[in-house]
Parts: structure tokens; sequence; C-alpha cells
């Protein structure tokens, strides 16, 4: 070749790379530019306005965390007197604690996250790596509170009298105040124990034994008087073994055993049972042993009259849900109200709150196909509905007792909205006077103070930045902005927000909603992968509705490689009426005919979103979704990354599958499994689990790697040792998951030596 042709490849080839580095997707500038978007990383970029206030007592008083650029602070605001000031001086309650602990702590990122005041805010109390501190807010001295008082595996009784711990599968009580120890039972055992809920797998791990130890069981009465806790028989539930592969200081893999109950099999039971502290006497509750449809135990309360007990019960596949009523004094039991259906009553969606003084409850029901609220008397008869309409309650958020109003969020009801978007509503119980107080066109996130003065409302969009205002319940005027968000920062580096997107399902009727995300700098000209970020599990909607949602998940990072990326909230989730939740029933895998529909909408609109290359990720029930929509549509989603997928329902926990799946476990069960689906795969799939996950077994990854090979199927692995369920912030995995579909759906090669890096997230847990 001659000298000068050669130099003109080489200057061409040259000029080729630099256009492709400049324009290209995939590249090293965009890897670094996603890992911007990581949750940790977006500290100082974007002001989220989040406001989750701790009340005070009884008082129109409360406090609240605040993340901002340098760390965070706690901030103190008087609702009468319209203030807001900090909590405590941070430097020299700091200090204080650099004395008092002989560590290092910075003022800007005190090492606790909660804490209460004491004597009239004069002092604060908190904990720190186990260990409780009271500091004096006047001198700014800390000290430990003495360990002896409570360890954290007792259940102190509300005077501060009693300790009920467990030993030995047995329940004692310790005087706190002479030390005396007292047995309340002799006959417990192993598998057949006293106050002690079925641990997790990720219980073992953390104190790497089988033989671990667990706060008492145990529900005080308001008086100290009274306890009733469980005895939990697990001898005849089956069981999993998880071996971890590398267990810190030793050479061998670790296996742990623990009870694990399949959908169709025998489950553990509980004995509720009553004791009398001050007669030091045993009352059992007249009931049949509860079932326990997977780990953990039963929840039990108290009415303020000391004599009553109340809990909640499911039968077998959730068909009736019963509130039932216990006295104390006898154990004698009875059902207050039941709640019955042929398919299911949805234990995230039926919830009930006791009117103070009255007896009366205020419950939720889709009898009449949209969740409502409903009052019953103090007998357990039905006096009223209280709301209806082609709308959905959400949450109750607060009862005024005095003037028999509840105010409740929903959503649904303002039209030209999105359905999903919460509202602060009101009305009397008698379904009179229904008012709309939180009225912007936004999600309402509400806590109402403990006196039904006050309120502070959080409110954002996907598309909107939050903003948090207080408001006076009386008149609902606003008191004063807390907050405001922002995204300035983002938007200066190019950032567009996420657009919500409307469209119709599969049936070509139903109203269906999404969210797209687009990279920095997005070229219309472009024709760009696409992704989805998939989960159809029925207990809820997944699409977020929030600002901080929709900027801090996985999506933003995954679309500044160079992909468009999508979430849709196909039927068969909540949040909608009840004939559209159940579009899943008996149905797990059936929603993807409608993410497929809506994604062609999406390109139809959008010309830079290629549909003929699309692929589809997601974790646990998204894990299997996501592998189920390439088995079911593999001429459509082209490559998968599926992440702790419970590929398999009967192979998952019993009450998440005998719920949504069905009871008792039919041949559905099998024609929803992606194992016996294996043969249809086309394109490229990566399988990724951790060998101690504590939700999803890694043996049903394994079946469905079993099942490929039988069908002579080309596919990829990743099982990572020491995680837990999903990716479990590992940054390894993050970027396996990126180099992915990098590769096999925008065809380059990622960028070899990418080690990602994420700050510490301060906003951590305050995720709307």
């Amino acid at each position: 070749m001659p000298k000068r042709l050669s130099s003109v490849l080489l200057c061409t080839s040259i000029v080729v790379a630099i256009r492709l580095q400049a324009f290209g997707q995939g590249t090293l500038s965009d890897y670094q530019r996603a890992q911007q978007f990581l949750p940790g990383n977006l500290q100082g970029l974007v002001s989220f306005a989040d406001v989750a206030p701790h009340w005070i007592k009884d008082t129109n008083r409360f406090w609240y965390r605040k993340v901002n650029e340098k760390g965070f602070e706690f901030l103190l605001v008087d609702a009468d007197q319209k203030t807001v000031k900090p909590a405590f001086d941070h430097t020299r309650l700091a200090a204080a604690l650099v004395n008092a602990s002989q560590r290092q702590v910075i003022a800007t990122e005190l090492p606790f996250q909660d804490f209460e005041y004491k004597e009239n805010g004069s002092s604060a109390e908190f904990e720190t790596d186990g260990t409780k501190w009271t500091c004096d807010l006047n001198q700014y001295q800390c000290k430990q509170v003495p360990a002896a008082l409570e360890s954290k595996y007792e259940r102190l009784s509300p005077d501060g009298r009693w300790a009920a711990f467990v030993k030995s599968h047995d329940l004692y009580l310790r005087d706190v105040s002479t030390g005396t120890v007292l047995r309340l039972t002799s006959d417990g055992e192993e598998g057949d124990d006293y106050a002690t809920p079925l641990p997790s797998l990720r219980d073992l791990i953390d104190q790497g034994t089988e033989d671990i130890r667990q706060p008492a069981a145990v529900f005080w009465s308001p008086d100290s008087s009274k306890l009733v806790t469980y005895r939990t028989d697990s001898r005849y539930a089956g069981r999993f073994t998880s071996l971890q592969f590398v267990p810190p200081g030793q050479l061998r893999p670790k296996a742990f055993t623990y009870v694990y109950p399949l959908p169709g099999e025998v489950l553990p039971k509980a004995q509720p049972v009553i004791f009398d502290v001050f007669k030091m006497k045993r009352i059992d509750v007249k009931t049949a042993p509860l079932d326990l449809p997977f780990q953990e135990g039963p929840t039990f309360e108290w009415l303020p009259d000391n004599k009553t007990i109340y809990y909640d019960e499911s039968s077998r596949g959730y068909k009736s849900l019963e509130l039932r009523l216990v006295d104390a004094a006898t154990g004698d039991q009875k059902v207050f109200l039941k709640e019955d259906s042929d398919t299911y009553v949805d234990p995230g969606e039926t919830f009930f709150r006791f009117v103070e003084g009255t007896g009366e409850v205020i419950t939720t029901s889709e009898r009449d196909g949209w969740n409502h609220l409903y009052l019953y008397s103090k007998t357990g008869e039905l006096e009223n509905q209280i709301t209806r309409g082609p709308w959905v309650v959400r949450q109750i958020t607060h009862i005024d007792a005095k003037n028999r109003i509840v105010y409740f969020l929903a959503g649904g009801r303002e039209k030209g909205e999105d359905p999903y978007q919460r509202h602060l509503y009101s009305s009397h119980f008698d379904g009179t006077d229904l008012k709309l107080l939180s009225a912007e066109d936004a999600d309402h996130d509400v806590s109402v103070s403990p006196n039904g003065n006050y309120y502070v409302d959080t409110y954002s969009r996907p598309d909107m930045p939050g903003r948090a205002v207080l408001r006076r319940i009386q008149d609902n005027a606003e008191v004063r902005v807390l907050e405001n968000g922002s995204a300035d920062a983002l938007t200066k580096m190019g950032w567009a927000f996420p657009e919500p997107f409307r469209g119709k399902a599969e049936d070509g009727a139903t109203d269906l909603y999404g969210l797209i995300w687009v990279p920095c700098h997005l070229d219309h000209s472009k024709k760009y992968p696409i992704i989805e970020q998939a989960y159809t599990g029925p207990q809820g909607f997944f699409v977020p509705k929030t600002f901080a949602r929709a900027v801090r998940g996985s999506e933003q990072s995954m679309a500044e490689l160079g992909f468009i990326v999508v979430m849709v909230d196909g039927r068969g989730t909540v949040g909608r009426s009840r004939a559209f939740h159940q579009f899943s029933y008996h149905n797990l895998g059936g929603a993807f005919a409608d993410h497929v529909a809506m994604i062609k909408q999406m390109a139809a609109k959008y010309p830079y979103m290629d549909v003929n290359r699309v692929g589809i990720y997601g974790t646990s029930a998204g894990g299997y979704g996501a592998a189920h929509a390439m088995l079911a549509f593999p001429d459509f989603y082209k490559v998968c990354v599926s992440i702790s997928g419970d590929h398999d329902a009967r192979l998952d926990k019993a009450w998440w599958n005998e719920v949504y799946q069905g009871y008792p476990v039919g041949d559905d069960y099998v024609q929803q499994s992606n194992v016996t689906m294996a043969g249809r795969l086309k394109g490229h799939l990566l399988l990724e689990h951790g060998d101690v996950d504590e939700n999803v077994h890694p043996v049903e990854t394994m079946r469905m790697v079993d099942a490929l090979i039988k069908a002579n199927k080309n596919f990829d692995m990743l099982l990572v040792p020491n995680m837990f369920h999903g990716e479990s912030g590992n940054l390894y995995v993050v970027r396996r998951r990126w180099d992915y579909f990098v590769e096999h759906l925008l065809g380059v090669m990622p960028p070899s030596g990418v080690e990602l890096k994420e700050r510490k997230d301060l906003s951590a847990g305050r995720r709307r």
C-alpha cells in the first residue's frame, strides 16, 4: 500500500474515532456521566424537598432531617409560631460526642438519623452503633445510657419495670430494678419456641450461626400488667439450606438451614398466649393455631382499655381476612369483622383504624370494585359506606373522633390527572361533605400531627421538583413553606425531566401509564435502543410518581449509556379498580402484552426510540418478569438481565404466591413458570443471583439454568458471593448490568477497567 494512501486511511480512522467518542454511545465518558446519577452521587446536584416530620408528642412542634450539599442537619419547626431553627447546635453536640466516645464525629454528618427529645427538650437521646447516648442541650455534655437497663434482645414494659427475654426457647421476665428473673414457661424446645419469630437467612448470616438471638416477640399492655406473645411450632415446616461460599474468616463454605415454606406445603403455626404479670397467670387464647406463610410471626395490638387485644388473620390463600378481638382476662376471642372474596383479600390494600372512644372501626374494602372506606359499629355491624366512586382510597392519615371526620389519601378522583397521584381528602363518617384538601396536580405525601391541628404536605411529580408545606387542618391554610426542590444543577448538565406517558393496554381500551428517561444531550436525529425496567408484582404499582423516586432510581444512569429507559404499569397491579388488579390472578406473567403495546406506542410517538432493539431488566418479581417477557415475546425483547428472579412460583415463599397466583396450587403454577418456557429463549440472557439471597433462594436461578441447558440454549450467569437480595448496593454487579446492555443491545464493547464509585447516600430511606 502506498505511504500516502496509508496516511490518509490513518487520518480518516482517527477522525472517525474522535467522532465516535464525541457522539457515540456506551463510551467511557458515558459511563462517567452515568456514574454521576448513582443515588449517592446526586448529593449537591439536586434537592428533593423531602420532609419526614417527627411530631413531638401532642404538641404542634416537630423535627425533620434535611440533606444539603455539605451533609445533613436536624431542623425544629414550631407550627404555632411559624418558625424553623436548628434542632440543636450541631457543632457543639458533635464536639461533646467526640469527648464522650473518643471517636471522630463530623457535625454535618452526625452518626445517627433519629433522636428523641427528653426532659422537655433540654436533652436528646439517640443511638449509634448499638450504643444509646443522652446529650444535655444546655451544657452540651454527652453520656452513655447504661446498657444494663435494656438489652437489644429484651422487650421493656411501658413502665420500665419488666424486661421480657427468651432463653433456651422459653420466655422469662427480669425485674429491672432488682435483677430478679422469673421464668414464665418451661416446655419450650427447638422448633417449638416461645416469643421467637422465624428468622430469615440474613439474620443467620449477620450472626454467623443458626442459633441466633432475637428480640423477644412480646406485646405489652399499655399499663404493663399483661403481655401477649405466641409459641411457634415450625417442626413440620419446609426448610431451605443456603451455602455461603465465601464466609468471612474461614476457607470452607458455610451452610445455613432455615424455615421457608413453599406454596401448598405444611405451614409453621403460632399459638397466641397471654401472661398476667401481676398474677403470674398464663391465659391461652382460644383460637386454632395461626398459619405463618413466611418468616417472622404474628403482630398483636392492645386497645387503650388494657383489656382487649386485637389482630388480623387471613385464611390460607387469603380468601378471607378477619379482625379478631381477644379478652385478655379470659382468652376468649370473637371475630369483629370479616372480609371474604372468591379470589383474594389483598393484605396490602386492606387496613383498618379504631375510632378513639367509640369502639367503632373504619376499614377499607374492594367489595364494590374499588378500594373504599366503610364504618362499622362497636358491635361489628356495618353502619355505612363512607366513600364511593371510580377511585381508590390509599391510606387513612387521621381520624377526628370528636367531629367524626376521617382524613385519607386517595387517587383517581381528579379528572385529567394521573390516577396514581395521591391527594388528601376529608369526609364525615356518614359520607357527607367530601373535601379535597391538597389540590395541586401532583402526588401528595401527608403527615398529620397527633392532635390533628396541622399537617405536612410533601408533593411532587416526576417532571416537577418537590415542595413541602405546613398547613393548618381547621381551614387548610398554608402556614409556611418548609422546602422547595430544585434540579437546576442537573438541567445545566443537559438533563431532562423524565416524561410521563399515557397509552392503551393490549386490549386497546384500558388506559395505562408509564415513564420515559432519556440521556443528557439527547440527539433527536439518532435511534436509541430501548430498555425497560420491569416489575409487575401485584402487591403494588411501580412507575415512579414523585420527583425523588424518578430521579434516584437506576433508570437515569442506564439512559446515560446511550439508551431510552422506560417503565410501565400494566394490568394486574394495584392503585386502580379491583378488575384491573385481578388481571394477574393465576396469571403472574401475563402482563407483558400490555408492556409491549405501550413500548410500541412510545416508539410511534418518539422516532428516536428504536423499537427493533429492546432490552429488559428487573429484580425479584421483576427478575422473573423480565425473563418471562423475553420468553413470551422472544422476537421483541432482545436482551435481558434478570436479577434474583423467582422464576418458578412453586419454589418461592408460600404467602406471596398463594395470594397472587392462587391457592390451592394448580396447573397455572407450571404454566406461568419460566422454567417450563426455557426452550423459547432467542436473545441474550444474563442471570444474576447472590449466594445468600434471603428472599428468593438461588435454587430458582439454578432450576432455570438447568432448564436452559436441557434446551441447549446459550446464556450467561453471575453468581455473586455474599450478596443478599437484588444487587444489594454492589457496584460491580451494577457495572456488569451496564456492560451487558452496552455490548449486546448497543453492539459496542464496553470500556475496560471501569470501577464505579458512589458517595454515601445520606438520603437513604426517604425515597418517595
